[in-house]
């Protein structure tokens, strides 16, 4: 097994206001050409994106959207022709509504073996379709992300939390993250046996999982603090990876969760055990980690509470602008990182930058501002500019910038990166 990075530059915490949808984005639907270009000028060899479940497959099953079929094909073909690899997600928080409305998504175990089955079959489509030109899968994009803030907060799809913790209609925080990331640990199993069974000794792909993730410290040098970091740790990376890894949940996971952990049978813990070739983690900001053990004896517990832990952030400043020095400091760190953990001897094949253009996230809609490529919402044709990190990133790609004497230098001479991407 190997791992690939993602990495969440200049994130940093905020309060949330979702403003508009993403109904057009970035429109990349329409500019995909101009975009492959941009990204083969910037240097990019590879390109990570997921696949809309409902734009192939409009009711969840059935019959096939040519023209979403089309679309698909288009962007790999051009990603191929600039010598881009396509690195492609099958789940990203997006079950389609029919679905979802059908049998309530994720988390009802009864009938978590048709979403399983409507999944496994949705993914059949993706790999005989496109799997000719694509070598990595990414099954489900960060699980326990996604069933934390749609499952134990309430403020992701599909909403639901107990009334306690969030204004939610429905849900429970207690039981739910768990039924939800535990069925779709099943369903990442079935369709990783597809593609091992059907398709990878023909098309010599890969497949794997990505995991939502933090840097985690200690808040202080006491030993209760140490050990509950390690417990943090479980708690969020653990609770996907071992499963993965060793076809079972952590021992302090079960142990703290009790019976609202849901268990594999010999059977599912074998079909998961192994099935990822590789785990994507998703890297956001650090936290420092502090025991809590009276979290244990709150009457309603969720996720959090079981952890028992208390986390604190360091918050960065927020920096949406062109001149985002911050990005730029950070992608240098962090790749420098990388790189030590690699000659250090982890299996490390890659990374990716989050993100190559300004897109509507999930929580923060456009208030956010992790794209390389600022994208003018008021153009009319939502124009694309490159912000500082983009030409900082296209220089250290090209071999050309890699000092860091440079970086730290940025604040006080921006123009030294100045140049004019499309003139490459």
């Amino acid at each position: 097994m190997f791992m690939i990075i993602y990495a969440v530059v200049g994130t940093e915490i905020r309060e949330r206001n979702v403003l508009g949808n993403g109904d057009i984005a970035c429109d990349e639907y329409h500019k995909y050409k101009e975009d492959v270009k941009l990204m083969a000028k910037t240097g990019l060899d590879a390109y990570r994106f997921s696949i809309s479940w409902s734009r192939l497959i409009p009711n969840g099953r059935g019959p096939v959207n040519p023209k979403g079929l089309q679309y698909y094909n288009n962007l790999i073909n051009e990603l191929i022709s600039y010598g881009i690899q396509p690195h492609v997600t099958l789940h990203h928080s997006d079950l389609p509504q029919a679905l979802e409305d059908e049998y309530g998504g994720w988390i009802n175990r009864m009938i978590v073996y048709i979403s399983q089955k409507d999944f496994t079959a949705y993914a059949d489509v993706c790999f005989r379709e496109f799997g000719d030109r694509v070598s990595y899968w990414t099954t489900v994009n960060e699980p326990n992300g996604f069933v934390m803030i749609g499952y134990d907060f309430g403020i992701g799809p599909p909403k639901r939390c107990s009334s306690s913790f969030n204004n939610c209609s429905r849900g429970n925080s207690s039981t739910e993250p768990y039924m939800a990331v535990h069925h779709l640990l099943l369903a990442h199993a079935s369709v990783a046996g597809l593609y091992k069974k059907n398709y990878q000794d023909k098309q010599h792909g890969y497949i794997g999982l990505s995991i939502f993730s933090f840097g985690a410290f200690p808040l202080t040098n006491s030993k209760e603090d140490a050990i509950a970091t390690q417990r943090y740790f479980d708690f969020l990376i653990g609770w996907v990876a071992n499963p993965l890894v060793y076809g079972d949940y952590p021992k302090i996971m079960k142990q703290n969760a009790g019976s609202r952990l849901p268990a594999f049978t010999d059977h599912e813990s074998q079909q998961i055990k192994g099935s990822a070739d590789f785990i994507g983690v998703i890297n956001y900001y650090t936290v420092y980690i502090k025991d809590n053990p009276s979290s244990l004896k709150q009457k309603h517990r969720d996720w959090s509470a079981d952890t028992a832990t208390k986390f604190f952030c360091l918050a960065t400043p927020r920096n949406s602008s062109l001149e985002d020095i911050s990005r730029v400091e950070y992608l240098h760190a962090y790749i420098g990182i990388v790189l030590d953990t690699v000659r250090n001897g982890s299996n490390t094949r890659g990374y990716f930058v989050w993100s190559f253009l300004d897109v509507f996230e999930l929580l923060d809609g456009y208030k956010s501002s992790y794209g390389l490529y600022y994208v003018d919402r008021d153009d009319p044709d939502l124009k694309r500019y490159p912000k500082l990190s983009a030409h900082w990133y296209s220089q250290f790609l090209k071999g050309r910038s890699v000092r860091s004497d440079e970086v730290f230098s940025l604040e006080k001479n921006i123009s030294s990166l100045s140049y004019d991407l499309d003139s490459q």
